[in-house]
């Protein structure tokens, strides 16, 4: 699958529908995929946004690593899942996201879509926009970063 490039702000209508930005658009149509799967961020406070074949390729690789005989692990692979949704772009290139996903993450109508690679993170504007580095904590975090 190639990468997701690119930030773009988006605006939801009144029924919660997103248009999908046309470069992400085109990686979806380049692997044949409609479907996305979207769930809570474990870090920040955000959506991602997985192509449904990047989710199961996820999923197989966490699966290997689970021992879902373990209670600690089984409870991780129950939160880690809590609340997923799997959604569909439409023949408009739109994505209708749950309500209730966006509101706990504290988006209301406008958002960014922000490329992650094989993945998307969902954004409230002025969040995404608090977590930016500065030039100094970029570099920083490369030098420590490629050092290894």
């Amino acid at each position: 699958m190639s990468s997701f490039i690119g930030d773009y702000i988006c605006k939801a209508d009144n029924k919660c529908r997103v248009v999908v930005p046309a470069s992400f658009r085109k990686v979806m149509a380049a692997s044949g995929q409609v479907f996305f799967v979207l769930r809570k961020n474990v870090f920040e406070k955000c959506i991602d946004m997985y192509p449904e074949q990047e989710w199961e390729r996820m999923l197989a690789d966490l699966r290997g690593r689970l021992n879902l005989f373990n209670p600690r692990h089984a409870a991780f692979f129950r939160e880690f899942c809590r609340g997923t949704q799997e959604v569909e772009m439409d023949a408009n290139g739109r994505v209708l996201f749950p309500r209730k996903m966006l509101e706990d993450v504290g988006i209301d109508k406008e958002m960014v879509l922000a490329a992650q690679d094989t993945s998307i993170q969902v954004w409230d504007t002025q969040a995404y926009a608090g977590v930016a580095f500065c030039g100094e904590e970029l570099g920083a975090l490369a030098e420590e970063i490629f050092k290894s």
